[in-house]
């Protein structure tokens, strides 16, 4: 027995287990006095270490599968907290709820008398003098509610979870486990304040009988699996997890559906039976108090931060509470990070151009690598603190109606209607709010991992490698700024930082960092700069706005001269970064505060470090003087120091500033040529693709200086960010959505203009001062200046590529099936009503990434913050 008890123990430190009875007790391991990484206030330990091996420990392997098999103490899953899964029936009980929900009822009701409606106009039924009319319309209604009954059923069944045995969850348990803690070799870590947490919130819950909505960040499928693990491992009820129908493939889809996986379609469209059904479910589970996982960026992100917020599940959860069907939820944000996530390569292949494979068995088990040889380091899962989302939905309509709506008991609420009764553009905000809140404590609550602190100090260097005494030393300096910062680093223990850097140089391996023996020391450099990228960005967040900042005042430092000479006046200043921020509005994610209160505390800070030297002037007299920053200019500090600190912040930004420039080159080409006279759209995918096969280009010709430009999600964030600004026109075809892919153009009003001789692009124009506002806070190569180059032989080149893409678009369109190149008349019309729209201010909706500012007026100030033609005072 007590060696049961301590190979219990060695499984999970953070818990005592006795028999069925699971106690918590923190960790006891005390770092020594001046660790290196010894500074957070959390401690975490391993949650799940690898399991006996057969080969090694051949009699405790086959303990361990016994104690499984049998369901001995916390692995029979019994006396979970929370509702009742792992029964037989209970698939059948679930359908039967979601099939008789009154909003199913009613949305089928509703779509029988319209479909009876129709073919009563269309000539199908009797006419209306005859006898037996209302009977046969009857019949007819009660015909087709039987057919969409039936359908419902049907749908169902492939999109609700199976928790049907524990026999089952208990044996995928013990064989995802073997799988995961052989790959992430170092365990799953999750700290031991979390775990005591997680417990408490579950036991409250279900008293209420209310739902735990978990909703994590999402850069790997290990992501789901992981949180059903510690669920199960902490005897908490797990979660229905939702998942895109992506995954329902032969073998693994059957087998993540009866552990927990709900499968969505990845669209909708204007489908109302199926987009209820959905509301059903959840509606159904919510009410039930059953877990549910959802994530918020929608898909996984290749890129290694955080995407902005998807609404489509969250916009369900939400109407279920709005419209008093359900009362109250718990949300609880989840932090996922890795020391090396699985699908990297897979996403770098993607990123630069290669289409997605279609998901299969092959793929998910391994990401391409055999599992069993990988060794990838640890995962460590962070909690946020969880908050109610009904108080969160009354602090919103406080603040936007004046008054909170007081939820509706369930015998009260009208169940039969989908939408809440608020005004859209109320339910809207309130969702964008919630979407970047959610967001934002992933951010708080996010562990920044070794690996990625060594990719962020090899891909912020001037040189092209960096010795061992020098790494060791950025990574103490940066480890040192994160937390200063607020942000958290993982815990190792004991361990002294060389052996935290040497752990994680091999979990990275020889293709990411490379290293040259037989000097005065190995000096480590980026073999992989693409792939290592994915690490430096999840740290980009925590500097968002010094980066801002300094790549502002790189405008004016590029320019060299002295101290003096590089120096930017504060309006200069102001008017820089607030073009940037709102470049970058949908790519990162902001302070809540407000820009000018960001800004200030950021220069503040700023200059608290050393970095900066503030000029101020004092503004009134006596007792109301206040000063004012009139110019800003790097410390002699920071420049003694070789701008180390400066730099730092700037190649965090560089690239994405890079790839924003390219996306702009890129519209430059979409000015149709001469010969073009027709009023054409170019498919968005095939433009987006011809911006990075132009950004390649420009890259092994030396006009770009990062090769992560040419990423086609940051060039797709890019181009939806001219969208929003109406730089760009999108038509999205209703007829065929499938068929016919969302084109593009560029709004004439920012077509470049063309030299009436020579036919050629002129660099001018309202697109060329937006371009070369970018290229103003874009680094400069070693051996190229901006300027002469660009107005010339990229401006041309990217002509050519564009007419390239029309030349293709127009010889398409001429084949059958092909995408059309013009509108059609009901296209038109609705582009000219857009085109009304933006001309008398837009609708105003915002991004919820601003501070809340989002009323048309506001709206219309950012437009003109965007356009760098206008003076800076016509744009603040």
């Amino acid at each position: 027995m007590a060696d049961l008890d301590k190979a219990s123990h060695n499984e999970a430190p953070d818990l005592k287990i006795l028999g069925d009875t699971i106690s918590f007790q923190p960790s006891g391991v005390e770092l020594p006095t001046g660790s290196s990484l010894d500074k957070d206030d959390t401690r975490e330990e391993a949650l799940m270490k690898p399991m006996h091996s057969f080969r090694a420990e051949p009699l405790q392997f086959l303990r361990q599968v016994s104690l499984y098999v049998s369901g001995t103490g916390w692995r029979a899953y019994d006396n979970v907290i929370g509702q009742p899964l792992f029964y037989s029936g209970f698939s059948d009980n679930m359908k039967s709820l979601v099939l008789s929900a009154p909003l199913l009822r009613s949305r089928i009701a509703e779509m029988a008398e319209l479909e009876v409606a129709r073919e009563d106009r269309d000539g199908w039924l009797p006419p209306h003098n005859a006898k037996d009319y209302e009977q046969k319309r009857t019949k007819r209604r009660a015909q087709i509610a039987s057919w969409l009954s039936e359908l419902a059923e049907q749908w169902t069944d492939r999109m609700i979870c199976k928790f049907e045995n524990k026999t089952f969850i208990r044996g995928a348990y013990y064989l995802v486990t073997q799988l995961l803690t052989r790959a992430y070799h170092q365990g799953i870590h999750v700290a031991a304040e979390d775990v005591v947490m997680l417990r408490k919130v579950a036991e409250s819950a279900t008293r209420a009988k209310q739902s735990i909505v978990f909703l994590p960040c999402h850069r790997s499928h290990v992501d789901y699996v992981g949180l059903q693990l510690i669920c199960y491992r902490l005897g908490i009820a797990m979660p229905v997890v939702v998942a895109g129908d992506n995954l329902d493939f032969p073998l693994v889809g059957s087998f993540l559906q009866h552990a927990g996986a709900m499968y969505i379609r990845r669209s909708f469209g204007d489908d109302m039976l199926y987009t209820t059904l959905v509301q059903a479910y959840i509606d159904t589970l919510l009410q039930g108090g059953y877990n549910l996982e959802c994530f918020i960026e929608g898909g996984r992100s290749r890129t290694g931060k955080l995407l902005s917020p998807k609404f489509g599940i969250l916009g369900f959860i939400l109407d279920s509470l709005l419209s008093g069907r359900v009362q109250d939820t718990i949300i609880i944000p989840v932090s996922t990070q890795y020391d090396k996530v699985i699908e990297t390569e897979g996403y770098v292949t993607e990123l630069l151009g290669t289409p997605k494979k279609a998901e299969n068995l092959s793929d998910f088990l391994t990401g391409g690598s055999s599992v069993l040889s990988l060794k990838l380091g640890r995962v460590d899962v962070r909690f946020h603190e969880p908050w109610s989302l009904r108080s969160f939905i009354d602090e919103q309509l406080v603040r936007l109606t004046g008054q909170p709506s007081p939820p509706k008991s369930s015998s009260t609420a009208d169940s039969s209607t989908t939408a809440p009764p608020f005004d859209a553009a109320v339910r809207q905000k309130i969702l964008r709010t919630l979407g970047y809140k959610v967001l934002s404590d992933i951010n708080d609550v996010s562990v920044v991992m070794p690996t990625a602190l060594i990719g962020t100090v090899l891909l912020t260097l001037r040189g092209r490698g960096v010795g061992q005494s020098e790494l060791a030393r950025r990574v103490q300096w940066l480890t040192t700024r994160i937390r200063a910062k607020g942000g958290r680093v993982a815990h190792f223990y004991s361990a002294s930082l060389p052996d935290v850097i040497d752990r994680a140089l091999e979990v990275l391996g020889k293709d990411l960092v490379g290293v040259i023996d037989g000097l005065a020391e190995p000096v480590y450099y980026a073999v992989d700069r693409f792939q290592l990228s994915f690490y430096r960005n999840m740290t980009i967040h925590l500097f968002i706005s010094e980066a801002l900042v300094c790549a502002a005042m790189y405008t004016r430092i590029k320019q060299g001269g002295g101290p003096s000479q590089q120096q930017i006046t504060f309006d200069e200043l102001y008017d820089q970064v607030l073009f940037l921020s709102t470049l970058f509005r949908g790519e990162f994610i902001f302070p809540t505060e407000g820009f000018e209160v960001n800004l200030d505390r950021t220069l503040r800070g700023l200059e608290a470090d050393g970095l900066l030297q503030l000029e101020r002037t004092s503004i009134g007299t006596g007792g109301t003087s206040t000063s004012k920053i009139v110019k800003v200019g790097l410390s002699e500090l920071e420049r003694t120091s070789g701008r180390e600190s400066y730099d730092f912040y700037c190649f965090l930004l560089w690239p994405f500033i890079e790839a924003s420039w390219l996306a702009a080159v890129s519209l430059m080409g979409l000015t149709p040529p001469e010969d073009v006279k027709d009023d054409l759209w170019i498919g968005v995918s095939k433009a987006q693709n011809s911006a990075q096969f132009l950004g390649k280009t420009l890259y092994h010709q030396g006009d770009l200086s990062y090769f992560e430009a040419v990423n086609k999600e940051t060039l797709k964030n890019a181009y939806t960010r001219f969208q929003e600004e109406g730089m760009v026109r999108v038509v999205r075809s209703k007829d065929d959505p499938k068929a016919v892919q969302p084109r593009l153009q560029l709004d004439p009003d920012w077509r470049v203009p063309r030299d009436p001789a020579t036919g050629q692009l002129r660099a001018e124009g309202r697109l060329w001062a937006f371009a070369d506002k970018i290229a103003a806070s874009r680094r400069e190569g070693k051996n190229r200046r901006d300027g002469a180059t660009v107005s010339t032989r990229v401006l041309a080149l990217a002509d050519r590529v564009g007419a390239r893409l029309f030349d293709e678009a127009i010889k398409a369109a001429n084949v059958k099936g092909g995408a059309p190149v013009t509108l059609t008349p009901e296209e038109a019309d609705t582009m000219q009503k857009q085109a009304a729209t933006k001309k008398n201010g837009g609708s105003g909706s915002g991004s919820g990434n601003e501070g809340g500012e989002t009323d048309n007026r506001k709206s219309q100030r950012r437009r003109r913050r965007f356009d760098p033609q206008k003076p800076p005072s016509a744009r603040l």
